[in-house]
């Protein structure tokens, strides 16, 4: 018997199938194979259309099926994780009234902004976890005062991936995590927000009804089952963002964990069960996958890297060199430090950590005569790693404590550079595995029977690579982040 776990980003869908008893992977496939589209109407617009993503989602189960040779009937539960902050809107029949408004498309920030002046820092703060910014409640509204005769159709909101399950059962829900992603969620009153609601003048009846993250959410009905290929009756048993769903798929949990990923941009995500908040216009509070109403709260905090792996892959493309590898093996001929020269690695837009400026990237202190193409690569590790310790140091200013810090074995943790400058700094180990989103959240399905500590020990059995751990050379590493820091606060203060 198998889980299926469905990975819904806004580049591909990903399908995984595992083994209901071990846990291990039999596979993954892409859909599509190349970069799904994305429209942009407008400057700074992103939209994709919800139907596409479950043609891919059907496409790629029927390769799944084939490639392991898995029938429908031995698919006995589904986990789905997806693209977070994104707006779906249906009619009373399912329809869906318009493309979805992506995670990455920026038209709602001022009506985000405005209504954080408006509803007060404290509030939101105390209430939300979260100023309103440009999560789902202000795309929603910019539906409101934008398209009013499409609000004026509107059942219900979704996420992408309540979307999904409500295309294999016909049944409309969401997660407290999920509502929580699209600031709809009031911690202090452990309920839908009604300062939310209203400032933004909406019906509370549009809002999906509510399930556990981990608990039969619905089935696949006949519908679905013939569009999917999987057997009627199928349940959805786990649904979750992509960043709690990451974090998820490396077994963080509890206060003290933490999951980092570096790929284009970098995340790290911290487990706390404090509701305060000191940094909420510069990190995101939402609740983990494991919050409960009425428990000792689990939130992630969740502080996101703009400029990181795009940094290298820039220069990738523009040195004479031909691979990630080519440039970890030039990078480690240089001494810690890179010779002076610091690589500022914000070129990737606004960088919210940095309370939204958008600085750029910078090289600095190159020497024409004495520096190569080798201190450029070691300088844009260390860059990159300097700004994930820098973004750690706002977590532990928020109220964090690291205890483990566990990782995705993507092009950045592959670099022992990056791993050991981050891990010097600290001064903690970092695990690093080999898993995807939809790898966890195929595992997930099984957490409905609620053996948190049997599926770490699959994950640890499945997907453990090795830990990095602190090197003695600390001096030379705070003498270069210091000397990096410096340079950064030269631009942001200027």
């Amino acid at each position: 018997m198998y889980y299926l776990g469905l990975d819904i980003g806004s580049s591909s869908v990903k399908i995984a199938l595992v083994d209901k008893e071990t846990g291990a992977s039999l596979g993954v496939v892409q859909e599509p194979e190349t970069e799904m589209s994305m429209l942009a109407i407008s400057n700074g617009w992103a939209e994709q259309n919800p139907e596409d993503w479950w043609q891919y989602v059907c496409k790629g189960i029927e390769r799944i099926k084939v490639q392991c040779g898995v029938s429908s009937d031995a698919i006995v539960g589904i986990g789905i994780s997806y693209q977070m902050h994104g707006l779906v809107l249906v009619d009373d029949k399912g329809k869906s009234l318009r493309n979805s408004i992506i995670w990455c498309d920026s038209r709602a920030v001022k009506i985000g902004q405005d209504a954080f002046k408006q509803i007060g820092e404290k509030q939101c703060s105390e209430q939300l976890l979260n100023s309103p910014a440009n999560f789902t409640a202000s795309k929603l509204k910019w539906v409101k005062e934008n398209e009013p005769e499409i609000y004026a159709q509107v059942y219900k909101f979704m996420l992408p991936g309540d979307y999904i399950a409500f295309r294999f059962s016909g049944i409309i829900n969401s997660t407290i995590s999920g509502l929580s992603e699209g600031v709809f969620w009031n911690f202090q009153k452990d309920t839908i927000s009604k300062t939310v609601m209203d400032h933004y003048g909406f019906d509370k009846a549009i809002v999906p009804d509510i399930v556990d993250t981990f608990s039969e959410q619905s089935n696949v009905n006949p519908l679905g089952a013939d569009q999917s290929g999987l057997a009627e009756g199928t349940p959805i048993l786990y649904r979750a963002g992509d960043q709690p769903n990451n974090a998820l798929s490396l077994n963080v949990f509890k206060p003290g964990e933490v999951a980092a990923t570096g790929g284009t941009s970098g995340v790290v995500y911290a487990i706390t069960n404090s509701l305060s908040v000191k940094e909420s216009a510069r990190v995101n509070n939402f609740a983990h996958v494991n919050y409960k109403q009425g428990e000792d709260p689990r939130i992630g905090k969740l502080l996101c890297i703009n400029g990181a792996g795009i940094q290298y892959r820039w220069l990738l493309n523009n040195l004479d060199v031909a691979t990630y590898e080519e440039m970890n093996t030039l990078a480690s001929k240089v001494a810690i430090g890179s010779g002076g020269v610091c690589v500022i690695p914000f070129g990737n837009g606004a960088e919210r950590m940095l309370n939204n400026k958008e600085i750029g990237t910078r090289i600095v202190n190159l020497n024409l005569n004495n520096h190569s193409k080798s201190d450029l690569c070691r300088a844009a590790l260390e860059g990159i790693a300097f700004s994930f310790v820098y973004g750690m140091d706002i977590l532990k200013s928020d109220g964090i404590t690291l205890n483990v810090i566990r990782a995705g074995n993507d092009n950045l943790f592959r670099s022992e550079i990056f791993s050991n400058t981050i891990v010097t700094l600290i001064g903690h180990e970092i695990e690093i595995y080999n898993t995807t989103g939809a790898i966890g959240a195929a595992r997930a399905a099984d957490l409905h029977k609620g053996n948190f500590e049997l599926f770490g020990k699959r994950i640890m059995e499945n997907d453990y690579v090795k830990t990095y751990k602190p090197l003695p050379e600390k001096d030379s590493y705070q003498k270069a982040y210091d000397n990096w820091k410096k340079e950064l606060e030269l631009i942001i203060n200027k």
